[in-house]
């Protein structure tokens, strides 16, 4: 048999090792020529070095931090899609790292679907897509493809902050009396149903999520538009089980659902009762939606059968039993075209940070920066939470008592000044006179540290005449994602209330988003004078999502590096919640976590009922650091509020907040996260335990 002759291994060894070996082999008298050929060698190491070993498979979007890592949706044991009844707050989320790139969504298999995009090389963009097709199958009653949502975009290399508007559009055919009339003239009768104005076609806008994602992908997609649907398309044909929050939004809306055929045929068994906790559901209409989007792109949406769709639910005149339902006059046109818009986002400093966040037709970013502004002639940092826990902590009395009043503030300026600025400016025609550091200080100057104010009045800004809306939104989703080349998307996403307008179409529901307009256009003190948040047509109701990005300030007073993102679902208390988060992270030190775990809390301006002379201060009694027995007489942080002037709300709350935020761990930048423990959410990346 024939010997093989074996390579040298000459390459593999370093010089050092190579003389070893050279002088291990004798030959005494032969020292110039083995330091010749040891030199050789090395010239020759030097001209073609070993190649790098194989980079390590990446692991990310993975659930364990021991034993076996779970795949979301797996069914396994550990895998947290698995469905379980919806819960007020569930202890003990941790803070989650990651190293390169990380999603926070408020369904786990919409975080999943991102995280598998970030994994393969997509952008936050492109995850952005696969988070919201999922969260619309998955989520119907919070957000979907016949909603709206609003997103901020950071891009890394060129260091812009890019604000997207998907807001809906009332139709062309709306007048200003829209939601109050059958018809201007003929018949001044409201809307049927009568007692449920959502219910109408009247409350649905022109969608605009869909177009949105579209122009946000074109400035910034990676990967190919038809491969962000598949995982949604998958979950659509072969089905998910149903969790919690979607069963309850499910049975308490039955009886609304049920005058839709559509949305009866697929939230309710033939027998009439409602698909249950942990029902496999499988939407093959949804499925076809996403495949016609995936091949053909957004137009799909705005024009041809999906349309044709859309207008014909909208114009629906009676429900499954009979009743009149008063159809929406949105048409073909209205669809072809609706524009989703990019705006420059509202930004300002707050101490040591550069604060970003949305612009109008949303009244959130404001409204955020302002309270900020306001909140930043006190020393936040004496009144940090005590007994600081994995979930935030006890919040002080005078903590709450001072973010609570600068939030009335922030409220009163916003009910009466910002609406849609396409159609009705804000004084001075920007955001700059709103907040000028000057006029927030001296709407500081009106907070009292003895008593509370109940109700605030709007600064004077301008002598315009402007009624006063108190309109707020309900509903909504939110999520936050960086992706691997540290590009940034916090994105809240609606339908507005609870499963929306009820009518359903291929597969997914219709907004109620118009009835975030004032239904009367005039001031209810002074008909005279028009409310800034009326309907007109191709006009976008007003609205309070804040999706919001945190940066260092650099020394110039100009935006530093990226420090956060956060934002969260809640309709008219999303303010409060976003500002909540901000404060716990920046004044406070909370983490990711810990400052979204924390007790929501916070004030609008709006009376509970129209006789009461104060709006009611908020703090969440679904925490467990709130003990809500005995009328709260027994929680100090209630009892204090009281003592304060505070009339004190401690029902549950509903946010849904997603956090991450960059931070340094053994000297490197790291990613950490937070989810809601209020929600389903979970947090995915390449995660790692440090």
């Amino acid at each position: 048999m024939t010997k093989k002759t074996q390579p040298l291994g000459w390459r593999a060894l370093s010089p050092l090792a190579l003389a070893l070996a050279v002088a291990g082999c004798g030959g005494g008298g032969g020292g110039q020529d083995n330091a010749a050929l040891i030199a050789a060698i090395a010239a020759i190491n030097a001209a073609n070095p070993p190649a790098p070993p194989p980079p390590a498979a990446d692991k990310g979007c993975l659930i364990g931090d021991s034993g076996t890592p779970v795949t979301v949706g797996s069914g396994d044991p550990g895998d947290p899609a698995a469905p379980e009844p919806a819960s007020g707050y569930v202890v003990g989320h941790k803070l989650v790292y990651a190293k390169n790139y990380m999603v926070v969504a408020n369904h786990p298999l919409a975080t999943r679907a991102g995280c598998d995009i970030l994994k393969a090389g997509g952008s936050a963009v492109d995850a952005a897509v696969a988070v919201q097709v999922v969260l619309g199958l998955v989520e119907p009653q919070s957000s979907g493809l016949g909603g709206g949502a609003f997103m901020l975009h950071y891009d890394a290399k060129t260091k812009k902050v890019q604000a997207y508007d998907g807001r809906e559009m009332a139709p062309a055919a709306a007048t200003e009396n829209y939601l109050r009339y059958i018809d201007d003239v003929s018949d001044k009768n409201p809307p049927q149903p009568t007692s449920r104005l959502r219910a109408s076609g009247r409350s649905i806008g022109t969608p605009g999520a869909v177009r949105m994602l579209d122009i946000a992908y074109k400035d910034h997609g990676k990967l190919p538009w038809k491969d962000l649907f598949g995982y949604g398309i998958t979950l659509a044909s072969d089905g998910f089980p149903i969790g919690g929050r979607m069963a309850t939004a499910i049975s308490g809306a039955a009886t609304d659902i049920k005058r839709d055929a559509d949305a009866t045929a697929y939230f309710f068994n033939e027998d009439g009762t409602p698909k249950a906790l942990g029902t496999r559901l499988e939407n093959p209409a949804y499925a076809k939606t996403l495949t016609t989007l995936a091949t053909q792109g957004a137009d799909a949406f705005y024009t041809g059968a999906i349309a044709q769709g859309i207008v014909d639910k909208i114009a629906v005149s009676k429900a499954v039993d009979g009743s009149a339902i008063t159809p929406g006059k949105t048409t073909m046109a209205d669809m072809a075209n609706y524009v989703a818009k990019r705006r420059d986002p509202v930004c300002g400093t707050y101490r040591d940070y550069y604060i970003c966040s949305m612009s109008p037709p949303s009244s959130g970013g404001i409204a955020v920066v302002q309270a900020l502004g306001i909140l930043e002639n006190f020393n936040m940092g004496q009144y940090k939470p005590t007994a600081i826990d994995l979930e935030g902590g006890r919040p002080t009395v005078m903590g709450v008592h001072l973010v609570s009043e600068a939030e009335r503030l922030a409220y009163a300026d916003r009910d009466k000044y910002v609406a849609d600025t396409d159609f009705v400016p804000l004084p001075g025609g920007s955001p700059d006179k709103m907040l000028r550091k000057s006029y927030l200080q001296e709407r500081a100057g009106l907070i009292s540290l003895t008593r509370s104010m109940g109700l605030a009045d709007p600064g004077k800004l301008d002598s315009v005449p402007r009624g006063i809306d108190k309109t707020e939104e309900r509903g909504t989703t939110h999520f936050t994602v960086v992706d691997k080349q540290g590009n940034v998307v916090t994105m809240t996403t609606t339908v507005e209330a609870s499963m929306g307008s009820f009518h359903m179409t291929q597969g997914f529901l219709l907004n109620n988003q118009l009835t975030d307009f004032s239904a009367d256009p005039n001031d209810a003190k002074d008909p005279s004078i028009k409310i800034a948040n009326r309907v007109e047509p191709g006009k976008r109701p007003r609205s309070t999502m804040a999706p919001t990005l945190v940066f260092k300030k650099n020394a110039d007073g100009s935006m530093g590096e990226f420090v956060m993102g956060t934002g969260s679902p809640g309709g008219g208390t999303i303010i409060q919640y976003v500002v909540k988060t901000l404060v716990g992270a920046l004044d406070w030190g909370l983490d990711a976590q810990q400052a979204t775990s924390l007790v929501d809390f916070g004030a609008t301006n709006s009376k509970a009922k129209a006789e009461d002379t104060f709006s009611p201060t908020n703090v969440g009694g679904e925490h467990p650091a709130i003990d809500t027995s005995n009328s709260g007489n027994n929680d100090p942080l209630i009892t204090g509020l009281r003592a304060l002037g505070h009339t004190v709300n401690f029902g549950a709350q509903s946010s849904g907040i997603s956090t991450i935020i960059r931070t340094n761990v053994g000297g490197q930048p790291v990613l950490t996260g937070g989810a809601d423990p209020r929600r389903e959410g979970i947090v995915l990346g390449d995660t790692f335990t440090p």
